[in-house]
């Protein structure tokens, strides 16, 4: 485990250099310019997501440092608007804005080295091809079919998930190749290494034939997943559903349908990549439209229920929004947005050909230019100030080891909730108190690079959940050909692999577990995720030929502490009349300080935040008209 990857540049190359270079004075990280040659972060491995330098300055501010106030060379550059923060909300809102005012100036400001802010991109040149992952936000996917805002827009940008989906989409080619998915036991939690494959090809007793649990476990896993017996006779769907929106689901599994408790290492991580914590923090009836096992038999009717979380609502009511992955994830929706706003930065013509386009970063700030992206520049206070002939906003931000300060008729804070009101501490204190509370779901998007995939195919898997593992799941990357961009087809070629982690703390209340996972990632360096990537999938993969220091060509660690925006848990949040749900009461404009993006629409979706978008800048426009 020791042995050195035989392709060091990803760590001792330019993520090393890029981090060296990130140590600034108090309020401000020097790095790399966005308008020098080269500048290309999408290509950098290493720790991305929250990236070095990217929260420094923020933390201190949070930890109560002092900074000083200032503008450059005494005088302020005046916007229209300034909008905190460059992921799709604050790209969207800054579309919606030059829609209704196309004359108007608008600067974003984005403390990340790229655009996107979830929905990031990361990129890979291997064996002469670029081969694509998302760095964050998977896909256009929701509960809820797309509302007329995020629909429209996405029509607007070319996008058509239905029709893209049918064409370029190839989820067969896996299963065409006799690969299936697997579950990895662990020895630290089932006291042996071992790989079982098959899952949903097999029956539950052959599949778990060999796997490292009693008989009496083995019995349940297979009962709960394959018999169909009323757990809950004698009650309506109605009654059912509300008993199941009261209890965990880990206490259905064992005091409703009576499994031996030593199921439950098996299940634990089922939940963790929709809600970012196990199955004794979900809520039973969450999880029924996910179709998880042990419902089968209750005959439970189609639709949503009292006390159901917004995900889970929407999936049982409407059964989602139409699908499409694009290679990137929705990296190319934030591409697209930027193409709009700024077509000399991304150029093409349409949502196929943006997938191969190579964005020029040097067109993102241009001087003079309507719309300007600044990167690596974050925002430390947002005020309302007199102005000398209107009522303005004041943002004062690190950029480069010096505190800077532009004025403009209004702002849109498409940042992330509970940075708000440090921003803001002028802000009422309930809705002050409404935003800290919006805690976000910490995750790791891992994307490592092999030289070829051979180990897959000789095991027969093509996905593996690995309930006790440091990531929770691993799979090959998704077949999809789209415009210039072809997915991998041999097992000789190099290919790329996801691996998921979310690391909660079962036993506390959600949002205490994501704290505890937003400390653990924020003190967890690259080292230790190389090595723990190294071992799982040495485990994992190994009885395959798998040698994880001649066949990983490089590591691109998606660090996200605060990932998801907060939903809602009907097990711990209390039934809330609209008008205090804390996402609302948080949102409220104040002055000409108006705030967006996922945490104001209480989900963690593309098209929450597109809404959202909308909604913020129709109070721009009826504050500053």
């Amino acid at each position: 485990m020791d042995r050195k990857i035989a392709r060091r540049d990803f760590l001792n190359g330019a993520a090393v250099a890029i981090g060296a270079a990130l140590a600034g004075p108090a309020f401000g990280e020097a790095g790399v310019a966005q308008d020098e040659p080269g500048y290309y972060p999408p290509a950098l491995t290493g720790m991305r997501g929250s990236h070095p330098g990217s929260f420094e300055p923020a933390h201190r501010l949070v930890n109560g440092a002092p900074f000083p106030r200032s503008a450059p060379d005494g005088a302020y550059q005046r916007y229209d608007l300034v909008i905190v923060g460059g992921g799709i909300s604050g790209l969207a809102a800054a579309a919606f804005y030059r829609a209704e005012k196309p004359q108007a100036r608008v600067l974003v400001l984005d403390n990340h080295d790229d655009f996107g802010g979830h929905a990031k991109r990361n990129e890979f040149l291997l064996a002469g091809r670029t081969e694509l992952m998302n760095g964050g936000t998977w896909a256009i996917d929701s509960p809820r079919p797309y509302g007329v805002v995020a629909a429209s827009l996405l029509r607007e940008l070319g996008v058509d998930p239905v029709a893209l989906d049918k064409r370029c989409a190839k989820s067969g080619f896996y299963p065409s190749l006799g690969l299936r998915r697997g579950v990895f036991f662990d020895r630290e939690t089932f006291g042996a290494d071992r790989l079982v494959v098959g899952v949903g090809a097999k029956p539950w007793p052959e599949l778990l034939r060999d796997a490292p649990l009693s008989p009496a476990v083995k019995a349940d896993v297979a009962r709960v997943y394959e018999e169909k017996r009323d757990y809950l006779p004698g009650l309506s769907s109605d009654e059912k559903k509300a008993q199941l929106a009261r209890m965990s689901y880990a206490d259905y599994l064992t005091k409703v349908a009576k499994a031996d408790p030593g199921i439950l290492p098996f299940f634990q991580a089922m939940t963790h990549g929709e809600w970012g914590v196990g199955i004794e923090a979900v809520g039973a009836l969450e999880v029924w439209p996910f179709d998880f096992p042990g419902f089968h038999g209750l005959n439970l009717e189609p639709g949503a229920a009292p006390h159901m979380g917004f995900t889970a609502a929407g999936y049982a009511a409407t059964g989602g929004s139409a699908r499409f992955h694009f290679p990137d994830g929705n990296a190319s929706i934030a591409r697209l947005l930027v193409r709009r706003l700024l077509p000399a930065a991304m150029p093409g013509d349409d949502a196929e050909d943006v997938v191969t386009a190579r964005a020029d970063y040097r067109e993102l700030d241009r001087p003079g230019a309507p719309v300007r992206i600044r990167l690596s520049s974050t925002v430390l206070a947002v005020r309302n100030v007199p102005g000398d002939r209107a009522p303005e906003v004041e943002v004062a931000y690190a950029r480069n080891g010096t505190l800077r300060t532009v004025r403009a008729g209004a702002a849109v804070l498409a940042c992330w909730a509970c940075m708000i009101p440090y921003l803001c501490p002028e802000l009422p204190r309930r809705q002050r108190e409404a935003l800290h509370s919006l805690v976000k779901t910490p995750l790791v998007y891992t994307t490592v690079a092999l030289s070829d995939w051979h180990a897959f195919t000789s095991l027969g898997v093509a996905s593996v959940y690995a309930p006790g593992s440091y990531h929770h799941s691993l799979r090959l990357n998704a077949v999809v050909d789209i415009g210039g961009y072809k997915s991998v087809r041999s097992p000789d070629e190099p290919a790329l692999v996801r691996m998921t982690r979310t690391p909660c703390r079962p036993g506390l209340e959600p949002r205490e577990q994501f704290r505890a996972g937003r400390g653990e990632l924020l003190a967890t360096d690259f080292a230790t995720f190389e090595r723990n990537i190294r071992d799982q999938l040495a485990r994992t993969l190994g009885p395959g030929g798998f040698d994880p220091a001649r066949d990983i060509t490089a590591i691109t660690v998606n660090r996200w502490p605060h990932g998801y925006a907060y939903e809602y848990n009907p097990l711990f949040d209390p039934d809330w009349d609209e008008s205090d749900q804390p996402h609302i009461v948080g949102r409220a404009p104040f002055g000409r300080i108006v705030i967006a993006n996922s945490d104001s629409g209480a989900g963690a979706y593309t098209d929450v935040a597109i809404e959202q978008a909308w909604r913020a800048i129709g109070e721009v426009l009826a504050i500053a008209g």
